[in-house]
């Protein structure tokens, strides 16, 4: 075995393809690229994005600019004005709406917005209440609950308020004790150091008279 003798393995190395030879190259006088256009001049690439001129997909797909809140809430919101005919005594749910026909989504939590007269001596139960809305039923002398959502369970008003609080003395405590480790040991050595300001430098005796120093005698 010789250099001269080493060759490829037989069909692992195919001639070139020469296009654009004329009539007797055997493809033809447009060598395969058809008649005329874009794609059968020299240099006429098309880039993969393009869609033949219509509107390409990253152009007409939505950007998405601006704040999204992802955890926003969507509830199904009913006025006031909608319940002017329920009488007083009543007790208004979330079922007793359904079944009514004055909330459309059944799988959507229930908001009362103030708009309208709030009905008097009636009872309601909700997920969320607007602000105008729980002022013109307190001043109507009608009841609100909250319910939790999806168990449609009572809220618990004070546990929730106490929570709250709790949270927020956690979070102080958590800032005071950031803002004490925040001081350098340098810092912290002088002011441990350091006399306090009420101290007197002035050492005195029984009696209240400034000691003074006993000279020898002569």
């Amino acid at each position: 075995m010789k250099l001269h003798d080493l060759h490829p393995a037989p069909g692992s190395r195919k001639p070139s393809r020469r296009v654009g030879r004329g009539h007797g190259s055997g493809r033809g006088k447009t060598a395969g690229r058809g008649t005329k256009g874009q794609k059968s001049r020299s240099g006429g690439n098309i880039p993969a994005w393009f869609e033949g001129g219509q509107t390409p997909l990253h152009v007409r797909t939505p950007k998405l600019h601006g704040f999204r809140n992802r955890g926003r809430v969507e509830y199904a919101p009913l006025n006031l004005a909608r319940l002017g005919e329920v009488e007083k005594g009543t007790l208004v749910t979330p079922e007793v709406l359904a079944h009514d026909g004055l909330i459309a989504d059944t799988k959507l939590p229930v908001k009362i917005l103030g708009v309208g007269d709030a009905p008097k001596g009636i009872t309601i139960h909700a997920h969320a209440f607007s602000k105008s809305a729980l002022d013109k039923l307190a001043a109507a002398g009608s009841t609100v609950q909250r319910l939790s959502w999806p168990d449609n369970a009572p809220f618990d008003e004070e546990a929730e308020a106490a929570a709250a609080e709790a949270a927020a003395e956690k979070a102080r405590r958590r800032q005071a004790k950031k803002k004490k480790g925040g001081s350098t040991p340098a810092a912290a050595a002088a002011e441990a150091k350091a006399p306090d300001e009420g101290a007197s430098t002035t050492s005195t005796d029984d009696t209240g008279e400034d000691a003074a120093e006993s000279e020898p005698e002569a």
